[in-house]
């Protein structure tokens, strides 16, 4: 099967490194279109042998990357068109259509309860989103909850499949050499309380609380993988709070790093900076999945989550490491002594984390795409005017 991947951009995060994952299982004959920013997951997804076009878009409103993505679609034979974030599902589907493609999937990645994708909620941004769906054949969920958000937002349920994100499940085993490696690089010293978090710095992820409840504790360290608009007042928090020599933000981390990349030319993959962590926390209020909290279950961390998807949608022993918190500054305090307190310790693996390997998923994926191939979208009109 010949499937064309359509995404907004290729910077390091989520749903960009997801896609990348999912390309390294599936069993297609792949190729990607990014609308714009082709960074650094290109690079890996280009390092795995799938190839990678930008489109170079100008901006949100470039009505002109329509009949030049509809060509790129044409030319390629297509039998299906898989769409990516907000921006590529509403482009892909209307240029997959032009193309002539009839097999088209997207996947909504980042629908939250009162945001998309990091903005806030609209009754335009729905009625266009529905607008688009409308011409698909099938809507992937990435978690039953977001499943539940979709049809309350007027999707028909028998769109919906629901195809879990995934990890790479064995790449996280803990791994002593790599625990005192990273905290070696990072400047940590090896008996230290770490307090570790992952995501993209934003207000939304509310990672200002663990700056705070860190710095209550004298002798802890706060890890934070990513990069965001809120890397400057972390740190700027940091300081006011006395903890600037305790809060390492030291970027983003693509996972897994490119196969052809030495690993000196790109610092610590993620887990082993899970591997230096003692205690993981996601202070976010809202999301789609959780896949960090897996990732942290899967690295043998124990686990606070303020809210995570991922572990709702199921049974409450599947994680027994992972406590939900409420996320008040003082809760976190509270919690974080507890741990300290207790000493680095590993847990096993959690049936969570296994059922959320990413081999399952493609498996899922591709039952999707074959259904979605057999009984493709019927046949509508579509103009670019």
């Amino acid at each position: 099967m010949k499937v064309l991947h359509i995404i907004t951009g290729l910077g390091i995060g989520g749903a960009e490194q997801q896609l990348r994952l999912l390309l390294r299982q599936l069993p297609t004959d792949s190729a990607v279109i990014t609308l714009t920013n082709p960074g650094a997951v290109a690079e890996g997804i280009v390092a795995d042998g799938v190839p990678v076009t930008d489109l170079d878009m100008a901006g949100n409103r470039d009505l002109g990357a329509l009949p030049r993505l509809a060509r790129l679609i044409k030319r390629g034979r297509y039998d299906l068109v898989h769409t990516h974030l907000y921006r590529a599902c509403l482009y892909g589907r209307f240029a997959a259509r032009l193309a002539g493609v009839r097999s088209i999937v997207a996947t909504e990645h980042s629908l939250g309860a009162v945001q998309i994708e990091g903005r806030p909620l609209s009754a335009g941004a729905r009625a266009l989103y529905l607008a688009g769906e409308r011409l698909g054949t099938a809507t992937v969920a990435v978690s039953a909850t977001v499943a539940r958000r979709l049809e309350r937002w007027g999707v028909r349920p028998e769109r919906i499949h629901v195809v879990p994100n995934g990890i790479e499940v064995g790449r996280f085993a803990y791994d002593e050499t790599a625990r005192r490696a990273a905290r070696t690089r990072l400047g940590v010293p090896q008996g230290a309380f770490v307090v570790g978090g992952v995501g993209r710095l934003s207000g939304g992820k509310r990672f200002d609380r663990l700056v705070r409840a860190v710095a209550e504790l004298p002798d802890a360290r706060l890890l934070l993988i990513g990069e965001g608009p809120e890397r400057d007042r972390l740190l700027r928090l940091a300081r006011e709070r006395g903890a600037a020599d305790r809060v390492l933000l030291p970027g983003a981390c693509q996972d897994p790093p490119p196969r052809a990349a030495h690993p000196s030319q790109h610092g610590p993959d993620l887990p082993s900076l899970l591997a230096a962590m003692d205690v993981f926390v996601s202070t976010s209020p809202d999301e789609a999945f959780g896949l960090a909290v897996v990732e942290g279950l899967a690295a043998g961390l124990p686990v606070l989550h303020v809210t995570c998807p991922a572990l709702q949608d199921l049974p409450a022993d599947a994680a027994p490491g992972a406590r939900r918190v409420s996320g008040s500054v003082p809760g976190l305090v509270d919690e974080l002594r507890r741990f300290e307190k207790a000493g680095p310790h590993r847990l096993p693996v959690p049936p969570a984390a296994r059922h959320y390997d990413i081999a399952r998923s493609a498996q899922q994926l591709m039952t999707v795409y074959e259904n979605a191939v057999r009984d493709p979208a019927p046949l509508r009109e579509v103009s670019c005017s």
